[in-house]
Formats: C-alpha cells, structure tokens, sequence
C-alpha cells in the first residue's frame, strides 16, 4: 500500500511540474510576441487565406495546416475559382452603348475544389531575414457550375419599335453580327448544370513572413483536374475532360500552439 502511496504521489509531482513548465513555457512565448520580439518556436497549428491568378482565370484558397513532424505538415485545401476557355476574346458590335461578349461562348464556369495535401519543407531559414522554400502536393475533388450563357438580340414590337431582348446563346443560330451585347449574369442561373471533377496539385511555397507565428508567402504550381463527363465552355471547340493550369499567388495567415 505504501509503495502505491508514492508511486502515485511521484506521478502527481510529474503532472504538476509539466503543466507549470508547460504554462511558463506558453505565457514566456505570448509575452515575447507582445514585446515585438520573435521566439521562433515550432507552431503546431496553421490557418491562412490566399488569392491567386491561374492560367485560365483567379481564385480564393483558404488552409488550414497542422505539423505532422517538425518539417512536415497536412493541410486541408478549399479553393473557389472561375475557368475560362484560352481562345476567349471579349469583342463589341460597335453599336452604342452595347456590352462587349465572348463571341461562342457556351458556359461561364466556377469551380471549388477541397483536397489534402503534405508540405514538406525543403530549405529551413537561417534568420527571418531569409525566405523558407516548401514543396506540396494536394489530391481532391471539385463541384464545377456550369451557367449557360445569355446574350442581348434586337427584337421589334407590332409598331415596329426596336427593343433587346435577353436569349441563350446558340451557336447554330446566333451569328456575331446578330448579337447586340452580354446579357444579364443572373440569367441562365435555374439552368445550371454540375460538373464533378478530381484534380491533383504540386507546388513551391516561398515563405517570407518576419514573425514566427505569422503566414506571409508566394506559391506557385500546377494543378490538373480530370472530368469523367468533358466540360463544354466554348463553341466549335471539343469539350475537355482534362484541364491543366499553371498559377501564383499570395497567402497571409496566423500560427498557433
């Protein structure tokens, strides 16, 4: 019974002693941080947002990351994008106060993807003075709305008296000389279609924040989506069941314990 006694008693002393060493530890940190200065620890925990600019368009991305080792993380991915099509050519009729269109456009797309991914870190930095490169690679899926596109015809009451009219775009009867400009963005919105996807993403991540618990960086990457059913945007042209883009863009965010 004795021996019970102080083997529970040095486990108690073992407990007691990490938490006042672990809570000295967090609260020397914080104060740290608050005096401007920079205690460059390992955070366990990551959270960061992100604009970029692909090949084919621009999106948001949000992360939310968490250290598996010291130089390994996995991070959940969400991303909200538009895709066009490469051979898009915004064009006018001349006619005055018309809105220039994409002539044989056939949807407007917007994608969002959510995937995991593992980023390992490649060249650590010796000072904050100096940039931290990353690699990553990501695995998902994506939900991609197709809207059909709407265009503005001139149409002429029983008085004869011209007035526009919105209509979805038909490639085997809308010529460019009979569209008179782009119609409303909200139209078409009941006859959107879904398109799923899987995509896979590998980047470099150039980290340059100057605070330890901060999120500054530049990525760049590439990222294939695959479609089992082929994605139409464009008229007269195939629809595509792969999609490569290259992009850069900017993430900003906040470490914690």
């Amino acid at each position: 019974m004795y021996l019970c006694f102080l083997m529970y008693q040095r486990i108690f002393y073992i407990l007691i002693n990490f938490f006042l060493v672990g809570t000295i530890y967090s609260q020397s940190t914080q104060q740290a941080i608050a005096n401007g200065q920079d205690p460059n620890v390992l955070y366990r925990n990551e959270m960061s947002f992100g604009i970029f600019a692909h090949s084919r368009g621009f999106g948001l991305n949000f992360y939310r990351a968490k250290h598996v080792t010291a130089t390994r993380k996995r991070i959940l991915e969400v991303q909200a994008l538009n895709m066009k099509h490469p051979k898009e050519i915004k064009i006018s009729n001349n006619v005055d106060n018309s809105k220039k269109f994409v002539y044989g456009k056939l949807n407007n797309i917007l994608l969002f993807r959510g995937g995991v991914g593992y980023q390992t870190t490649l060249f650590r930095r010796a000072d904050r003075k100096s940039v931290e490169i990353r690699s990553s690679y990501y695995l998902g899926g994506n939900v991609t709305f197709a809207k059909p596109t709407y265009i503005l015809v001139l149409r002429k009451n029983s008085n004869e008296m011209s007035y526009q009219e919105a209509v979805k775009y038909n490639p085997e009867v809308h010529t460019i000389d009979s569209i008179y400009g782009r119609g409303p963005l909200v139209d078409g919105l009941s006859e959107l279609k879904i398109y799923p996807a899987a995509y896979a993403k590998i980047n470099l991540s150039f980290e340059f924040a100057p605070m330890s618990n901060k999120v500054k960086a530049i990525e760049t990457g590439l990222i294939v989506d695959y479609y089992p059913k082929a994605l139409p945007i464009m008229a007269h042209n195939p629809a595509e069941n792969f999609i490569v883009t290259v992009y850069v863009g900017f993430v900003f965010g906040k470490k914690w314990f």
